[in-house]
């Protein structure tokens, strides 16, 4: 079934990128996924949060907005899928066209704004599969015309703690106007402190993890202060990285000026630089989620090496396909083992603990 939809791929990009993308959405809820994951060595296996992933390899916020098709997309091998993002309600997202192909940069571009169903839809789809099990979280934010910030992020905790095995604070799109100033030291503090609160409320005996998704294109002050502020908090973790409105200039597609968030692999070496960074000011204690322009299994343990404990991908599987997933896998699970590594978890980090070793990945 994965090798249907790889060959799909060539089709589906003739179409323009939100209509190939709906159709995709489209055949997964008719059937098109294999029917169960193939096992994945045990060697693969990692363990956070009390929650065993079967695999570190996951599948990043915006692929599947509204919570349609999570189970479809375990069933492609990925250790877990997060879900949204997802607003308190409903809203249509900007203006087309909003995302566009940098197909020779294996890159993507996209303002799409925040574009979805609503929590009400999300949370509905997600009581429905609770029990199926896989790892799915679910990935908040706010509405465009909120007035009260805060408020729309509380709604997210208090409807989806329930239902997702982690919760992803999203601060970070460049998309939304006044967001990422939320990252700001004092702003993320108080966001992040009541939404504990929140998620205690809702989730009295066995909260879900609480994690915050950060953008790549913070200054150094901007990095130190959030590492202060999570560690302080309590926060579960980081997501690093969002998309960037950074455009380097060995970009070569005509989309290349866009405005909107760049993903891919453009952004796999500041992202991985970033997690690094992370990872060092947070003295190893908080865990990452690796995220931007992964597209095989050295990308995947160049993050870990560099901090990340648990890795996702969304943009790869655009030009890759859902075949990517398992070529990933294999490719980390021999990387692991010719290093001598047991498990992801122990290779997290080692970058900073051997900075002579060999470096992996682009």
């Amino acid at each position: 079934m994965t090798v249907l939809v790889d060959l799909a791929l060539p089709l589906l990009r003739r179409l323009p990128p939100e209509t190939a993308h709906r159709l995709t959405l489209h055949a997964l809820k008719s059937g098109l996924a294999p029917r169960r994951p193939r096992p994945d060595p045990p060697s693969l296996a990692i363990t956070l949060w009390g929650r065993r992933f079967a695999n570190p390899i996951g599948l990043a916020a915006g692929f599947d907005k509204n919570a349609e098709v999570p189970d479809a997309m375990l069933r492609f091998g990925f250790g877990f899928v997060e879900c949204g993002t997802l607003t308190p309600r409903p809203q249509p997202g900007n203006p087309r066209p909003r995302l566009f192909r940098l197909e020779e940069d294996r890159a993507i571009i996209n303002r799409l704004g925040f574009n979805n169903e609503g929590l009400a839809a999300g949370a509905a789809r997600l009581a429905a599969r609770r029990k199926l099990g896989g790892i799915v979280g679910a990935n908040i934010g706010k509405n465009r015309d909120t007035t009260d910030d805060f408020a729309d992020y509380v709604q997210g905790v208090i409807a989806l703690a329930p239902l997702a095995d982690y919760l992803v604070v999203n601060v970070s799109s460049p998309n939304t106007p006044g967001l990422r100033a939320l990252q700001r030291k004092s702003a993320v503090t108080a966001l992040v402190e009541r939404l504990m609160a929140a998620r205690a409320s809702a989730m009295p005996d066995s909260p879900p993890p609480l994690l915050l998704k950060i953008a790549p294109d913070l200054t150094p002050e901007e990095r130190s202060d959030l590492a202060q502020a999570a560690l302080a908090t309590g926060i579960d973790g980081l997501v690093v990285a969002n998309t960037t409105v950074a455009r380097p200039a060995s970009l070569r597609s005509r989309h290349a000026h866009e405005p909107g968030g760049l993903s891919g692999r453009p952004l796999f070496a500041p992202s991985t630089a970033l997690t690094a960074e992370m990872y060092r000011l947070t003295q190893g204690r908080l865990p990452i989620i690796g995220v931007g322009g992964v597209a095989s299994g050295e990308d995947a343990y160049a993050k870990i090496r560099a901090g990340a404990s648990l890795i996702q991908l969304y943009t790869a599987l655009v030009y890759h396909g859902p075949g990517l997933v398992g070529r990933i896998k294999r490719e980390l699970a021999a990387l692991l083992a010719r290093d001598g590594f047991a498990s992801p978890a122990a290779a997290i980090g080692a970058a900073a603990r051997s900075p002579h070793a060999p470096a992996h990945g682009r």
